[in-house]
């Protein structure tokens, strides 16, 4: 063991997590309900330890130093570890288990895959819980640390490589405008594409659609006028003007419904969607994890 890890403990790395996540005493006290007091003296031993401040003031706040922010995303790695390590079971059962599953989802996914997820665990598994957490650029940043801080990422083909998937459904791309918008007839064309301004989610390369990416390859060059990175809200930021966005077909059920907007097909022929559950191989031999691979397995979708 690393003589310089002999004076810390479990403790120490919470109170460290959580300074580095709230950057500030008070704030991380609060977090872990215990007293200002302490998180100072904890504050003072990781200090003396690192030989560094990791939090300086700022005005009225704290900042991260340089060398606390290169250990943010390790605390929580470290976090994640020790929680899976001691969460634990030896044998798995599903009405006992107090399990929390982390998945990582975009809103597409979770508004699909999460309810008849979420049904069935209440009804199996009444003791466990998941937590949705939003697509980040660490989600598709194929990292590979990243991977084991997770159950899984439901996420479409062609942003992830990892080894393990399971299959999930398949979705249509869908154009969603207001229904007041005049400058498109019954049907679009690959004119109003270009000339239409444009609400999308991800405007970064590596998260946009392969929709969009494909519509792009036949020559169209969006003009985006506003960004959300929720597919939800999308046909919210379209009342009342003429922009135009691009979504998938259940999605478009759910929250462009009703005669405030049209949903019509695209002009061209844009490739499915297939929606699938990613994990690392870490998790094969997991019966907890396999047991949530079946159910996701057997949902209808």
């Amino acid at each position: 063991m690393d003589p310089r890890l002999s004076g810390l403990d479990l403790p120490q790395l919470y109170a460290l997590h959580a300074l580095l996540t709230e950057r500030s005493v008070s704030g991380a006290a609060a977090r872990l309900g215990r007293s200002q007091p302490t998180l100072s003296s904890s504050l003072a031993r990781l200090r003396r330890h690192f030989g560094d401040a990791l939090l300086t003031r700022s005005g009225n706040h704290y900042v991260l130093t340089h060398f606390a922010e290169q250990i943010v995303p390790l605390t929580s790695v470290a976090i994640a570890a020790v929680e899976r390590v001691f969460g634990a079971e030896a044998e798995f059962d599903p009405a006992q288990t107090r399990r929390e599953f982390t998945i990582v989802s975009s809103d597409h996914g979770m508004s699909v895959a999460g309810g008849p997820l979420v049904a069935r665990l209440s009804r199996e598994a009444p003791g466990a819980r998941i937590r949705f957490t939003p697509v980040t650029a660490s989600a598709i940043s194929r990292d590979d640390e990243f991977y084991r801080t997770v159950d899984g990422v439901l996420m479409p083909h062609g942003y992830l490589d990892l080894p393990r998937r399971l299959d999930l459904y398949t979705d249509e791309w869908v154009c969603v405008l207001s229904s007041d918008n005049t400058r498109v007839g019954d049907q679009l064309t690959m004119q109003n594409l270009q000339e239409l301004p444009w609400v999308t989610t991800f405007v970064d390369p590596l998260g946009r659609a392969a929709a969009w990416r494909q519509m792009e390859l036949l020559g169209v060059v969006p003009r985006v006028c506003a960004v959300a990175e929720s597919f939800l809200v999308l046909p919210q930021l379209l009342r009342g003007s003429d922009a135009i966005a691009l979504v998938q077909s259940r999605v478009a059920a759910l929250s462009a419904a009703g005669s405030e907007f049209r949903v019509l097909p695209c002009p061209f022929d844009a490739l499915p969607l297939v929606e699938a559950f990613w994990w690392h191989p870490m998790h094969d031999a997991d019966p907890a994890h396999a047991w949530l691979r079946q159910c996701l397995s057997e949902l209808i979708l």
